[in-house]
């Protein structure tokens, strides 16, 4: 092994510990907003565009290899919304809520003596006038008649609201009482927080995160093209729709393009949905409709640097549709390629064209006649609509529940229901096949669309109504700066 890898190596490991160890030791740091996953799975929270996995919200962000197939390692880090589990942020969520309350307490007490102590005021003079007069009569018991007794009765009579406030004093001091007594206990616990977190500020242990992130991100990123060795369990992000569709956001790398597209329907669509981020598309808000004046056909469309690539109905047409413009830019026929389910995946739907992107670029996966209804994959020119080259896999596109690309590999599944594997690989690099075992749960039980994104690294699936995401564990060749 090289000692570039085993710098890298000992990078990533000391990387994943630090991680591991801060996702553990801190409260949450870091506020989104998004929905939690719901016992029937059909809600997650959408992080930065990478996804959580299945099991307690971990990412895994790549796996390496070298070209001998050793020193495997696998990046992973913890979800930001992890460290909410931690119980001292149960703690400190409490503490928020007690502070609000007394807080609200003591706001009442304040309006109600500014109230109380104005009324006091205002009946100073009346106390005086009370006061002088009743010194009066004891000095001089004869001055007291009926008519100056009836008048101290009613002066009398006006102060007796006063009662009442002294009341009301004597039960605010009580209260002040028990409020001292819940602050000097926040302040204890608060205390006990600080000594048991440390010195660490949390705006520096935010930076702290947030540049380990960064270096997650530049080291993936340093990783090559590699093979696919699993998929995770799956990811439901949201139910829409009916049992046949698309949905994707942009396969072009690099892109910053956060939009999602979604597509209901196989036959004879016309309206796609563009919403502005993940989360809008999870809630169903912040979206604008394009009304395509083609219809398509299947659901093996891809979006690829700003356009819509797509099969036009009843033809084996490709059409590319530019969201800014809102514009048809290019048409090409797909020369002797089955159209109207004449060669569609084993589900049927007008699959027979299935359009997708990798790493590499956009590509056609398709049969003719003359391929006696094996798979066909062609690479294409997104400018041109031109095929660059073509490979026949010997594959009956009949037998395939679905297919994507991933790094110049086409990878095919054995079904569209429960208990399919992806079973059979075709290398473009180097014109050869292989039967594989690649199990993943299909949860729903009816996948009529399966694309693989690059930006992400992730699968995305329409399963019966479901808008699904799995990620990928790939074998990479390290890429070293020397």
């Amino acid at each position: 092994m090289t000692v570039p890898m085993l710098k890298i190596g000992a990078v990533l490991s000391t990387m994943a510990m630090v991680t591991n160890w801060m996702s553990q030791t801190l409260p949450s740091l870091v506020g989104l907003n998004g929905t939690i996953i719901s016992p029937d799975g059909t809600h997650e929270r959408i992080i930065s565009g990478l996804y959580p996995g299945s099991e307690e919200g971990w990412q895994v962000y790549s796996t390496a290899s070298d070209p001998d197939g050793r020193c495997v390692c696998t990046v992973v880090a913890p979800a930001r919304n992890l460290c909410k589990r931690d119980p001292r942020n149960q703690q400190l969520r409490l503490l928020t809520e007690q502070v609000q309350n007394v807080s609200q307490s003591m706001e009442v007490v304040d309006l109600r003596t500014s109230r109380d102590l104005q009324y006091v005021r205002d009946s100073e003079p009346l106390l005086r006038g009370v006061d002088g007069h009743l010194h009066t009569y004891v000095a001089s018991p004869r001055t007291l008649t009926s008519k100056t007794l009836q008048e101290l009765k009613g002066q009398m009579s006006q102060l007796r609201p006063l009662l009442s406030v002294v009341e009301q004093y004597r039960l605010d001091l009580q209260m002040l009482a028990t409020l001292r007594m819940e602050l000097l206990n926040l302040s204890i616990i608060l205390t006990a927080i600080q000594e048991e977190v440390g010195a660490y500020d949390y705006e520096e242990l935010q930076q702290r995160v947030l540049l380990l992130e960064t270096r997650l991100h530049s080291c993936m990123n340093k990783l090559g093209c590699g093979r696919l060795t699993a998929v995770s369990n799956p990811i439901t992000v949201k139910s829409s729709g009916s049992r046949f569709g698309s949905w994707m956001t942009d396969a072009m790398i690099p892109s910053s393009d956060s939009r999602v597209w979604s597509m209901d329907g196989y036959y004879k669509g016309r309206r796609v949905l563009e919403y502005r981020t993940m989360g809008d598309f999870t809630k169903g808000q912040n979206f604008v409709q394009h009304l395509l004046p083609h219809p398509w056909a299947g659901t093996g469309h891809v979006v690829y640097n700003g356009s819509l690539y797509y099969n036009k109905h009843q033809s084996n047409i490709l059409v590319q549709y530019h969201f800014r413009s809102r514009s048809v830019l290019l048409q090409r026929s797909l020369s002797g390629a089955g159209y109207n389910n004449t060669f569609p995946y084993s589900w049927g739907g007008s699959s027979d064209i299935d359009l997708m992107a990798d790493e590499t670029g956009l590509w056609a996966v398709y049969t003719s006649i003359p391929n006696a209804g094996n798979i066909m994959v062609s690479r294409l020119d997104p400018r041109s609509l031109e095929i660059l080259q073509s490979w026949d896999t010997g594959f009956p596109k009949r037998s395939a529940g679905e297919a994507f690309m991933i790094c110049g590999t086409l990878y095919v599944t054995n079904s569209h229901l429960a208990g399919a594997k992806v079973h059979f690989a075709f290398n473009t690099n180097t014109s050869s096949y292989e039967y594989t075992d690649i199990p993943f749960h299909n949860q729903y039980s009816h996948i009529s669309m399966m694309d693989y994104n690059p930006r992400e690294r992730a699968l995305y699936t329409w399963n019966n109504g479901h808008q699904v995401l799995y990620n990928v564990t790939l074998f990479h060749v390290i890429q070293s700066d020397g």
